[in-house]
């Protein structure tokens, strides 16, 4: 079983990626394979709405997100960890996932997802809202911790120094590894995910 971890700062080594490697320290010591991918600080297009994804399953801007795309077919869980900008996800995390989840839906289904928010003081929930919304779009079970899955601190020594922050992250941790091991011990006993029904699409204005 392997999570993919990404980082959604631009800076590779920060405070979200600080967070992010306590949860991978409690995965890995559950026996789950982790890989921490990293957006990076190059820009990240925006999604344009052009369709061409939905027949090729690629973005046509070839950059950070369709080497994403090829990881995630090998993943059994999800954790994206984004700073707070302005109380929202960072831009780039925001561009990065709706090209990264949208048409894409397959990629995810039943797969287990979770994200974290770094921020200096306040933000922290209206951005974590915010990153949830993907995984309740796309039929994945979402773990939760003992807290909001957030830390504070505007450097990384301060997030470590974190506490409450630094023990919800490890708790989020062994919480995904144990539901990746229920979903495979179901999957043995052969319980397997719900049929979907086609998706039915509305529109308010008749």
């Amino acid at each position: 079983m392997k999570v993919i971890l990404v980082n959604g700062s631009p800076r590779s080594n920060g405070c979200t990626y600080t967070a992010l490697c306590e949860v991978e320290g409690a995965l890995r010591q559950s026996g789950i394979e982790t890989e921490i991918f990293q957006v990076g600080s190059q820009p990240v297009a925006g999604c344009i709405g052009c369709g061409a994804c939905l027949s090729s399953g690629r973005c046509f801007v070839d950059d950070t997100v369709n080497a994403f795309v090829e990881k995630a077919k090998g993943a059994d869980g999800f954790v994206f960890g984004t700073p707070v900008h302005y109380a929202s996800a960072s831009g780039a995390a925001t561009s990065f996932l709706d090209r990264a989840f949208y048409g894409k839906s397959s990629l995810y289904v039943g797969k287990p997802g979770a994200a974290v928010v770094s921020c200096r003081r306040g933000g922290a929930s209206a951005a974590f809202d915010q990153m949830n919304k993907y995984f309740t779009i796309n039929h994945m079970p979402v773990v939760s911790s003992q807290y909001w899955n957030q830390v504070h601190g505007n450097t990384p020594e301060e997030v470590k120094k974190d506490a409450e922050g630094m023990q919800t992250m490890r708790a989020l941790g062994n919480n995904m590894a144990w539901l990746l091991k229920c979903i495979d011990a179901g999957k043995k006993q052969g319980i397997v995910f719900p049929d979907r029904e086609p998706a039915v699409k509305t529109n308010f204005i008749r």
